[in-house]
């Protein structure tokens, strides 16, 4: 065994030891129960999606490109892409997907800059809007109904012609501790607009188990601060 791999295995014996001590921070064991319906939250977006709209660009979850870095940039999302990614140019009007509290504004705790909005919900989920182009005009208390503006899209890197898109995750709330699936939890026409884009490159096979996590639909929960759960040994693509 590799000494990476058994670093891996003597962190997932540790997380073993606390949770039996009662050590380990507490996770749901679901998903909060949603109020209305299996999906209750709308798109971030006013437009519908087109190439001159908008696009999914990477899925959540086992993503290839994800897979690539799970050891740096996805470390403590478990080795997933915790959200999906919305390609739109810069500028594009945000919208809120649901009613709900503003919780954070441009917090640095959870990456996704140069600016983000975190929206607490009432039916125990939040919603976090990242790479936002500039400061959004919401305030920490702020009560918002699904719709309304959060901001407008921005770059990760400041260019607007480099990789200008929307992050957006659903956690749970209040602890933003957990992320579940949007692709799962917003009502859209997903195998329409799964049909253009890249979506991450598809997603990483373990060849053990080649199915397993393959469907966009059918993806694991992240558990900030976690193991890694996607450290195959027989990966495909290959590990580079």
């Amino acid at each position: 065994m590799s000494e990476r791999r058994l670093l891996r295995a003597g962190s997932a014996l540790l997380l073993s030891v606390g949770l039996s001590l009662g050590l380990a921070p507490d996770v749901p064991a679901a998903a909060p129960a949603a109020q209305t319906s299996d999906r209750p939250f709308s798109l971030p977006f006013a437009e519908p999606p087109g190439p001159d709209t908008w696009l999914l660009i990477q899925a959540y979850g086992n993503t290839v490109f994800a897979y690539r870095f799970r050891d740096t940039v996805y470390v403590d999302g478990q080795g997933l892409h915790f959200g999906i990614d919305l390609a739109a140019k810069c500028g594009t009007p945000v919208v809120a997907i649901g009613d709900g509290v503003v919780r954070e504004v441009d917090s640095g705790y959870h990456g996704a800059g140069p600016h983000n909005v975190m929206i607490d919900h009432p039916n125990g989920y939040a919603s976090f809007y990242g790479h936002l182009l500039a400061r959004s005009t919401l305030r920490i208390g702020q009560a918002v109904r699904q719709g309304d503006a959060v901001g407008t899209s921005g770059d990760p890197d400041l260019t607007c012609t480099s990789r200008p898109h929307l992050h957006l995750e659903i956690r749970d709330a209040p602890g933003h501790v957990i992320a579940y699936n949007p692709l799962t939890l917003i009502q859209a026409d997903w195998d329409r607009i799964l049909l253009a884009g890249t979506t991450g490159f598809g997603f990483e096979q373990d060849l053990t188990d080649p199915r397993r996590w393959t469907d966009p639909m059918d993806q694991p929960r992240t558990s900030f601060g976690y193991p890694l759960v996607n450290d195959f040994d027989a990966p495909w693509p290959p590990d580079w």
